[in-house]
């Protein structure tokens, strides 16, 4: 196997999909090892998790700064020092700068609660709910400087019943997010999927579905 790449989460609460990306990478053979999580917010439970399983963690709060630009080169300068290849946002909450989205661009990758181009933004399963829609669901997308718009990498898709909450859409969601994150990062720590020009190339191997959802989880 080549050597594994190296990625930092970006986190601001409890991280639920960066510890699924953590138990993915303790696999022997994932394609990717998790080599620091960073949070703008000292009190993120995720923190401790990361630190439970021995990994560097460091916070960068955006109060401390005076502006967006400021901000974001705090956090490349913590990013650069893990040596980090692939940056894994998890419900980091925090607009990213287009200098810094451009620097990172086709690096780094985020899991969104909706199936995008669908529900952008915040209360993604009130708008669900509210739009009537039968078929929910999250997707993995490259980050771009336009928020929510880059193109996706692999998507889950989740029934919406008659009796649903947006409690509990969010949970069935939530599941499918824990799925496929770890996968999305697999294939492209292992070369199977990039960013060219704005699209996703897929390897040959991608259009395999069982390769695509290597490895097993």
């Amino acid at each position: 196997m080549t050597t594994r790449k190296r990625v930092a989460v970006l986190i601001s609460g409890r991280g639920s999909n960066m510890t699924a990306l953590i138990e993915a990478a303790k696999i022997p053979n994932y394609p990717a090892e998790i080599v620091g999580v960073l949070s703008n917010r000292s009190d993120a439970v995720g923190l401790e998790t990361a630190a439970a399983n021995s990994i560097p963690t460091a916070v960068r709060s955006h109060r401390d700064f005076p502006d967006r630009n400021a901000f974001d080169a705090a956090l490349d300068d913590v990013l650069r020092g893990w040596n980090t290849e692939i940056v894994a946002l998890a419900g980091f909450m925090r607009l990213l700068t287009p200098q810094f989205t451009e620097r990172w661009l086709g690096r780094m990758i985020n899991i969104h609660p909706a199936l995008l181009p669908s529900f952008k933004g915040l209360h993604t399963h009130e708008q669900a709910l509210a739009a009537g829609v039968h078929l929910h669901g999250c997707t993995v997308h490259f980050v771009t400087p336009g928020m929510d718009e880059g193109p996706a990498i692999m998507q889950a898709a989740v029934p919406v019943v008659q009796s649903d909450t947006p409690d509990t859409l969010a949970a069935r969601v939530l599941k499918a997010e824990h799925r496929i994150y770890p996968r999305a990062l697999a294939a492209l720590a292992d070369g199977r999927v990039s960013l060219v020009d704005g699209r996703v190339m897929l390897t040959p191997d991608s259009l395999n579905d069982e390769a695509f959802v290597w490895p097993k989880l």
